[in-house]
């Protein structure tokens, strides 16, 4: 486990030190969860939304726009 002591700002900010963004593999850019246990916060990369639904759904043929695509999915939705 990696340790450290950092200061927070005066608009509550801290800064996430490279060795631990390494270790829990957060890069420039990342979503992290953020939650409160007691007096504990704890920090969790977020996964992102596309890798946790990617190949949910299978698309013959990609709309050409996004609302065609949602029009067509809820028809088939609704036909269930």
């Amino acid at each position: 486990m990696i340790e450290t002591t950092v200061r927070v700002d005066e608009k509550g900010r801290i800064m996430i030190p490279k060795t631990i963004r390494r270790a829990a593999k957060i890069k420039e850019g990342s979503c992290v969860n953020i939650k409160a246990e007691g007096k504990a916060i704890i920090i969790e990369p977020a996964e992102p939304v596309a890798e946790k639904f990617a190949g949910i759904f299978k698309i013959a043929k990609w709309p050409e726009t996004l609302d065609g695509h949602a029009i067509e999915a809820s028809k088939k939705w609704l036909q269930r």
